[in-house]
C-alpha cells in the first residue's frame, strides 16, 4: 500500500508535469473506486487550470479555482504522466487530460482508490478535517505526543499509527522509528517520558524524510508506462526480518501481530 513517502513521491513527481496547466477533458472509464466519483468532475474540470498539487496525509490535493480534487491511492492505486494517445489498460480508470497533450492517469487494479471533488475549503472535507497534524511539520513534537498519550492504555505502536494523532506513520515507518528510538511497541502510550517521545519523534521525522529522499531518487520520473516507484527501498532494520539478526545486538528479531498487524522489534534493544 502506499504510505506517506510513496504518496509524496508521487505528488513532486506529477506536480512539475500538471502545474498551471489547463485541464481539457476527464475521461472515467470505471465509476465505482471505494466511493463513486463524481460525475460532475467531467463537466468541472475542462477548462480549469491546476493552481496547486499538494498533500494532506496520504490525499492528494488538485487545486482549482472551482474547488479540490482529492485523490487517494487506495492499496494498488498509482499515478502516471503519458502522452495523450496513449492507449489505456484494464485498470486504468481515470484520465485527466491537458492543453500540453499529456494525461495523468489514475491505475487501480484492486480499486479502493479515490477520486472525489469538493468546492469547500479542503481542510473542512469530513476526510481530512479530523486528521492529525503532518509529522514533518513544526506541529509534530514529542511534547505534543506526550500529552496526547496521557491516561491511553494502547500501545504506543498503535497510537502512532492513529491518523488523528499523526498522519502518515504507517506499519512499516512506525516499526522502523521504534527501533531507533528503542521503544518496545507493546508498551503502552501512557507509559512514555517526554524524553523518550522527543525522541521518538525525531525519529518519526528521520526515518519518514529519508524514505521520501529515497523515493525521490529511485523513481527518475512519472512519464513511462512501465515505471514504478521505488517503495520501500531503504535499509529496514526490523521489518520484514523476523528471525534474522538485529543490526545492533546480532539477537533475532522478534514477530508479533499487533490489532491484526505483523510487528518486528528486538527485544534486547527496545524496551
Amino acid at each position: 500500500m502506499p504510505e506517506l513517502p510513496e504518496v509524496e513521491t508521487s505528488r513532486r513527481g506529477i506536480e512539475p508535469h500538471i502545474l498551471h496547466q489547463q485541464v481539457t477533458a476527464v475521461q472515467l472509464r470505471q465509476k465505482q473506486l471505494r466511493w463513486p466519483i463524481p460525475t460532475k468532475i467531467k463537466s468541472l474540470l475542462p477548462g480549469q487550470r491546476i493552481n496547486s498539487v499538494e498533500r494532506r496525509a496520504k490525499y492528494l490535493l488538485l487545486g482549482t479555482e472551482l474547488g479540490t480534487l482529492i485523490i487517494h491511492l487506495g492499496m494498488s492505486g498509482s499515478l502516471r504522466i503519458l502522452d495523450e494517445n496513449t492507449p489505456h489498460q484494464k485498470h486504468d480508470h481515470v484520465d485527466i487530460v491537458f492543453g500540453n497533450h499529456k494525461i495523468l492517469r489514475l491505475r487501480d487494479p484492486r480499486r479502493f482508490g479515490a477520486v472525489l471533488w469538493t468546492s469547500r475549503p479542503v481542510e473542512r472535507h469530513k476526510l481530512i478535517k479530523e486528521l492529525g497534524p503532518e509529522p514533518l511539520s513544526d506541529a509534530f513534537n514529542g511534547d505534543y505526543l506526550q500529552q496526547l498519550a496521557r491516561g491511553r492504555k494502547v500501545s504506543i505502536k498503535s497510537f502512532i499509527m492513529n491518523s488523528h494523532v499523526v498522519v502518515g506513520v504507517g506499519n512499516i515507518y512506525a516499526s522502523e522509528a521504534l527501533f531507533l528510538a528503542g521503544i518496545n511497541p507493546k508498551r503502552s502510550a501512557s507509559r512514555i517520558s517526554l524524553a523518550r517521545y522527543r525522541l521518538l519523534a525525531e525519529c518519526i521525522r528521520d526515518v519518514l524524510a529519508r524514505a521520501i529522499e529515497q523515493g525521490g531518487t529511485t523513481l527518475r520520473d512519472f512519464t513511462g508506462e512501465d515505471g514504478k516507484p521505488g517503495y520501500f527501498q531503504q535499509t529496514l532494520n526490523v521489518y520484514g526480518r523476523a528471525g534474522m539478526p538485529c543490526r545492533q545486538c546480532r539477537l533475532p528479531i522478534k514477530q508479533i501481530r499487533q490489532q491484526q498487524r505483523s510487528s518486528f522489534y528486538c527485544a534486547h534493544c527496545q524496551c
